[in-house]
């Protein structure tokens, strides 16, 4: 099977890659740099289920190749689960992760750690040039740090603070973070999907 990752952010890119080839997937991965006339690809939902059905859609329909979209983001408790599919525009259409992060501390600076409850969520859709798709979704609960830790990962990484190990995600190995985090929940549970759904619509 021929798959195109539909992001652009090598962050997710890069986990999304790893996952697959530890799971020995007879897929060949193509990037969106291949498709030139391919530009920003639109956002239009109100979910993290509409975007990510939205994107993969779109980009199996303008390449002819299965496509594989993840919609996520981060839903705080004490700020009613913002930012959410807000998540990389938090602070602005062009802000920065340092930009995103900083707003959010900022919003919670008077709640206690013990209030800081926090969630990872992923919505992850593989769409066939048919018209077919699957969907899966991946939850990854800790707390918002009081200040960045670390210096690996992305996006809001050096603030979500791991429970059980006590880490933040940037304090992670590549390979731990795939292991516990939203969007490797999201992957393994599409990849058990996948000998089926290739089946299913031949």
């Amino acid at each position: 099977m021929e798959l195109v990752i539909a992001t652009r952010n090598k962050g997710k890119i890069r986990e999304i890659r790893d996952i697959l080839i530890e799971n020995k997937l007879d897929i060949e991965i193509k990037s969106l740099d291949e498709f030139t006339d391919i530009g920003q690809i639109p956002e239009p939902g109100h979910t993290f289920e509409e975007n990510a059905i939205y994107k993969a859609r779109f980009v199996s329909y303008r390449t002819g190749y299965f496509a594989l979209s993840d919609d996520s983001g981060l839903e705080v408790d004490a700020l009613d689960g913002r930012p959410g599919v807000f998540s990389a525009r938090f602070a602005g259409m062009e802000a920065s992760d340092e930009e995103n992060n900083k707003k959010l501390l900022n919003l919670m600076k008077d709640v206690p750690f013990e209030n800081r409850g926090a969630q990872f969520r992923c919505v992850m859709v593989l769409y066939s040039p048919f018209g077919d798709y699957i969907l899966t979704q991946g939850v990854w609960r800790g707390k918002i740090a009081l200040s960045p830790q670390g210096e690996g990962g992305f996006g809001y990484d050096p603030i979500f603070i791991d429970e059980t190990l006590g880490k933040s995600a940037a304090q992670l190995s590549r390979g731990k973070k795939n292991s516990l985090s939203h969007r490797g929940i999201a992957l393994r549970k599409m990849v058990r999907l996948i000998g089926p759904f290739l089946e299913h619509i031949k």
